[in-house]
């Protein structure tokens, strides 16, 4: 089989698995990926893979239009194969190879029957163009009418910018290196890169790379990490030899940034899942940070874990609708029930409540979600302040979003960043 070959029924897998097997996103590329050797091959694949999914539904109106009998139930993998095909004409891809390609990985997962289909269909794409479709019909009707309700000024942006591909952030390990001289690097390697004006260890690079192709990254120098994220740090602000807890820690990022910035922190790494431990201590040790205490366990228990000594600051990063990250997780909008949404509010209200005592009198508290429901950040914060006495709001700046009294809540394409909310409490 041929890479290019193998890069088409590789995409149409990961597809299948998403969209017909209830997968993640993220599951299905981890599995799928590491059976390529080439980087390009990856990364290609999960290019396809993302434009697939941001327009699902129009791809799908198109087959369903053009098919003189609807696919069968046994047809997961056929249709995976043709939305994998049509997002490649909308990549931009040379229209014979991308057909070719496609049509030869048909052959190669056995439905050579079907071949002449798949071409025939894909050559109507080509000729006919795919239909155009409004952003916010890709996503479900229950989450998009929300949305809506939420922010009726900015919902149409949202959905704009969350069918667009996002940037490429990076975050300097300021131990190893400085941003202006990695820049530098990045510049002799003809990598095109910017520093962002408010956010002192984030680059961003327009055209995303492989991980691997980025200079310095096995010997810690950089990490990926969105902007958003980056500022959690800032909001943080913890002061020189603070006792910290990063309460939803995994994968680590926040925890590590903090880590970078001031070596005489000491950090508490929680996450509920063994697994997940483990690969953040894994990201660690790659950044050469070895003073975190990352452990499982369940943040909303303190009682098994907790010491009983005071934190000075509390990251929760709390379990989220991740509405404010579809750019970049579009099977969000897949797997996501409008039922979650209470489960969820009530799972951060719990955190919020468990660790409230854990932290020392004067000690700041940062709430973060990467959703843009009011459920989970502007009701949530402000019922937290309705029932807690001494827990006062503090306003952070207009670089951390739009205020909305009680935090900050940015949206999905501002200043190139994901959707996130951030709120900064102080236990008087």
């Amino acid at each position: 089989m041929s890479d290019g070959v193998a890069a088409r029924t590789s995409a149409a897998g990961v597809l299948d698995a998403v969209l017909h097997h209830g997968r993640s996103l993220k599951a299905a590329l981890a599995a799928a990926l590491p059976t390529l050797d080439d980087v390009r091959d990856r990364a290609l694949v999960e290019a396809i893979v993302l434009g697939a999914l941001r327009r699902r539904a129009a791809f799908n109106a198109a087959l369903d239009g053009w098919l003189p009998r609807p696919l069968g139930g046994r047809d997961g993998a056929l249709r995976s194969l043709l939305l994998a095909g049509f997002a490649q004409l909308e990549m931009g891809l040379p229209a014979h190879a991308a057909v070719a390609a496609t049509v030869d990985a048909a052959r190669a997962m056995g439905r050579t029957h079907q071949a002449g289909m798949v071409n025939a269909l894909l050559r109507r794409a080509q000729r006919e163009g795919l239909p155009a479709s409004a952003p916010g019909d890709e996503w479900p009707h229950w989450l998009a009418q929300q949305v809506r309700v939420d922010w009726p000024q900015q919902a149409e942006s949202v959905f704009s910018a969350s069918a667009q591909a996002a940037p490429m952030w990076l975050r300097i390990h300021r131990g190893i290196t400085t941003r202006q001289a990695y820049l530098a690097t990045l510049h002799d390697a003809g990598i095109q890169a910017h520093a962002d004006a408010h956010l002192p260890d984030a680059i961003r690079l327009d055209t995303p790379l492989p991980v691997q192709q980025l200079p310095g990254f096995s010997a810690g120098a950089v990490s990926v990490q969105d902007g958003a994220a980056q500022a959690v740090a800032d909001a943080l602000a913890a002061p020189a030899g603070a006792r910290v807890l990063d309460a939803c820690a995994a994968p680590g990022g926040k925890a590590a940034h903090l880590a970078e910035r001031d070596t005489s922190l000491r950090i508490t790494a929680l996450d509920m899942d063994a697994r997940r431990v483990r690969r953040m201590q894994e990201t660690f040790a790659r950044l050469q940070l070895v003073g975190i205490d990352a452990r499982a366990a369940d943040a909303i228990h303190p009682d098994d874990w907790w010491d009983g000594t005071p934190f000075d600051a509390i990251l929760i990063d709390a379990p989220c609708s991740a509405s404010g990250i579809v750019r970049r997780q579009p099977d969000v909008l897949l797997h996501r029930r409008a039922s979650d949404i209470a489960a969820l509010a009530a799972t951060q209200a719990g955190l919020l409540d468990a660790l409230w005592p854990l932290l020392a009198q004067g000690g700041v508290l940062v709430y973060a979600t990467c959703s843009i429901l009011r459920a989970e950040n502007t009701a949530q914060i402000a019922a937290f302040l309705a029932r807690t006495p001494g827990a006062v709001i503090e306003p952070l700046g207009a670089h951390f979003g739009h205020d909305t009294g009680t935090g900050s809540q940015r949206f999905p394409g501002d200043g190139g960043m994901d959707g996130f909310f951030c709120a900064r409490l102080r236990k008087q």
